[in-house]
């Protein structure tokens, strides 16, 4: 039994040079019949129209920082107690929107209402003793009045004259006594009728209640929380931001929003920088208003700030990235316009384009809009 292509050396050699010859013209015609096939499959692979190419470039990549932070209510209150008492009337639960000047909550405060109770009847007895003072004043002017006559005349003598008189000065100093206590009374029963009103506790401003510390029958003190409105109107992101980029991250400066929660990504400005930083974590607060619907108080939020370009990278626009399962690719378009499914690595989003981190090269061409025409071998524009 003989091996293709082996020549058995009892053959002539003028046999042998003709059955190389033959083998050779086999061989180099498998060959051109290969190309020919690979040129028919590019001209029969489906050819794709309204897509757009992209050739691949370097620029400065930003240097960045990536902050975290939450989203809160610009405006916001803490409503609480002023005075001891129990909690007999509870009108609200969390999640009710309420209007300025609504009733939240009533408490049984019983000594203060009884102290507003005898400050009114306090200011009635003290009306009564300015009321009899008076009598009295006016009785003694004209008791003083009749014998400053009688005195003139001699009816009467000096120190029956003078004794009228100091009763008529005694009545007008009664007058005056009367009169500030009738006035200290007032004040006094205008506080207790504040500490009673105080029992009445009303919404500071209009919004939602986010938030409820306290129950029917509880037993509340000065200055203890009941429960927390927010003002649904307008949000902001507070950043947390390290002391070291003070310099660096001032009102004005751009930032990269991201709301996991929305699955949201747009840009935004800082619009307050909180002057004092917290001691223990050595941060600022950065603040960013917030206009998009759907922002709820608490949210978890994240900022990119961008110090600096620095180092040289590959970006290409994000609607030209194919995501597969956990694979990350473009389409690349060779010389011959065939669209090849290349996998890359992906890193930060810069605006609208991505960082290529591996995969790429420059110069090379993409598909950067329509991929979703195009499939493994298509001819492209």
């Amino acid at each position: 039994m003989t091996n293709a292509g082996y020549i058995s050396p009892a053959l002539p050699a003028f046999g042998r040079a003709i059955l190389a010859i033959s083998l050779f013209s086999v061989l180099a015609g498998c060959g051109a019949k290969h190309k020919e096939s690979s040129k028919k499959e590019v001209a029969a692979a489906p050819f794709v129209s309204g897509v757009q190419l992209e050739t691949v470039t370097t620029s400065f990549r930003p240097e960045t920082i990536d902050l975290m932070g939450t989203v809160r209510a610009r405006t916001s209150a803490v409503v609480s107690a002023r005075i001891p008492g129990t909690i007999n009337l509870l009108k609200v639960r969390e999640g009710d929107r309420v209007s300025k000047g609504q009733l939240l909550v009533q408490l049984d405060a019983q000594e203060n209402q009884a102290n507003a109770a005898v400050a009114v009847s306090a200011i009635d007895e003290a009306e009564r003793a300015l009321e009899e003072a008076r009598s009295r004043k006016k009785l003694a002017d004209t008791t003083f009045e009749r014998y400053q006559k009688l005195f003139t005349e001699q009816a009467v003598t000096r120190q029956e004259f003078d004794g009228k008189q100091t009763e008529r000065d005694l009545a007008a100093q009664a007058v005056s006594r009367a009169e500030a206590r009738l006035k200290q009374t007032r004040s006094g029963a205008q506080a207790a009728s504040v500490m009673a009103g105080y029992t009445k506790i009303t919404a500071p401003l209009s919004g939602i209640i986010t938030s409820k510390q306290a129950d029917l029958g509880a037993t509340v003190f000065p200055a203890q929380a009941l429960m927390t409105i927010e003002d649904q109107g307008s949000y902001q992101l507070e950043l947390a931001v390290p002391e070291s980029l003070t310099p660096a991250v001032k009102p004005g400066t751009g930032v990269e929003v991201t709301l996991d929660a929305l699955k949201a990504t747009f840009h935004a400005k800082i619009s307050e920088i909180v002057p004092a930083a917290d001691a223990a974590s050595r941060t600022f607060i950065a603040k960013i208003a917030l206009t998009q619907k759907g922002i709820t108080s608490g949210m978890f939020g994240r900022g990119s700030i961008a110090l600096q370009s620095s180092a040289v990278g590959i970006f290409v626009t994000q609607k030209a990235i194919v995501e597969r399962g956990s694979l990350t690719s473009v389409w690349s378009v060779g010389k011959d316009a065939v669209a090849r499914m290349r996998l890359v690595k992906v890193g930060k989003a810069v605006g609208d384009r991505v960082e290529i981190q591996s995969g790429l090269s420059a110069g090379e061409r993409i598909v950067s809009g329509g991929v979703e025409k195009v499939s493994e071998g298509s001819r492209v524009e």
